[in-house]
């Protein structure tokens, strides 16, 4: 999904809140500003629910709870507040709020060539302010590849990069699953032929 500025004045985030619940279709908030989400490809559909129901059946019994693009994330100390394609808490505090969760220790978004770049940098850095989290898993839906960007003990940051025949971890879960499991079955297309 993508996010496109919206002609709207700048509503507090209560005031944001109370109008989206009326759209039909979603808006991330930051700081003031409005932006509404576009849809995803087929594939990038596919490989949303792969991962959520994946995280799901792990987390099955556990404190965490798993969100789907319909779980808002709020940006911590900002009135930011986004969409990923799949969120995971595992934090007490994120049980106290109706509208969101701040604390998620794993975000997945499924990349598509109108996002991926926003999804890279900006929202990237957003996200890197939560600090529960662990893991930003960035997913291809034309290529079999994802980016891990997993924060070390120490507060570093590393890029791992998988492809077709490896095993991901993903240790804010302690799970580590073929990326086989997330493609199987899809037509992949390259992004120049994507219409």
């Amino acid at each position: 999904m993508i996010a496109a500025r919206d002609n709207f004045p700048q509503p507090t985030p209560q005031e944001y809140f109370a109008w989206e619940e009326k759209q039909l279709h979603k808006h991330e908030y930051i700081e003031g500003e409005v932006y509404a989400m576009s849809g995803g490809s087929r594939n990038h559909s596919l490989i949303a629910v792969r991962f959520t129901t994946l995280l799901s059946n792990h987390l099955d019994g556990s404190a965490c709870e798993v969100g789907n693009s319909d779980l808002r994330i709020k940006i911590a100390k900002s009135e930011k507040y986004t969409y990923p394609d799949v969120s995971v808490t595992c934090d007490d505090r994120d049980k106290t709020t109706t509208q969101y969760i701040t604390y998620p220790s794993l975000i997945v978004e499924v990349l598509s060539p109108s996002t991926e770049a926003y999804d890279r940098g900006g929202k990237f850095r957003l996200y890197r302010n939560n600090p529960a989290l662990i893991d930003y898993l960035l997913v291809s839906s034309t290529s079999i590849e994802i980016d891990l960007y997993h924060k070390k003990d120490n507060g570093e940051w590393i890029i791992i990069n998988y492809k077709e025949g490896d095993m991901i971890e993903l240790k804010s879960i302690n799970l580590t699953f073929a990326i086989a499991q997330i493609y199987r079955g899809l037509t992949l297309t390259p992004e120049n032929d994507v219409t």
